[in-house]
């Protein structure tokens, strides 16, 4: 009876590890990608600043330079937008059965 206590307290060990493994790879990712998100911003912020100065110096207006640069960013939200299920969530499914399930080979 007690090799059986043994081999569960054996086996929820390995489920502890194997899911704290998990968790640190999906974590290290996540906060990886916002980072990586955090700098995007940035630039793209950068990039706007730039390219509503040059618009409007082109077409002599702030407002309309403005615009142009909004409408861009409505035309990338909207199509970013419309394939979110294809990008994020199937993305996100992918990343975390590959960190769960593929590192039980090991």
């Amino acid at each position: 009876m007690s090799e059986i206590k043994d081999y569960v307290d054996l086996r929820v060990d390995e489920l502890k590890l194997r899911a704290t493994k998990g968790f640190s790879l999906a974590l290290g990712r996540v906060a990886a990608a916002l980072l990586l998100v955090g700098v995007l911003i940035i630039v793209l912020g950068l990039l706007s600043v730039v390219l509503i100065s040059w618009l409007a110096e082109l077409t002599g207006s702030l407002a309309i330079a403005s615009s142009i640069v909004c409408g861009v960013f409505l035309v990338a939200f909207f199509i970013l937008y419309s394939q979110r299920k294809r990008l994020f969530r199937d993305t996100f499914v992918k990343m975390f059965v590959q960190v769960f399930f593929d590192h039980e080979q090991e």
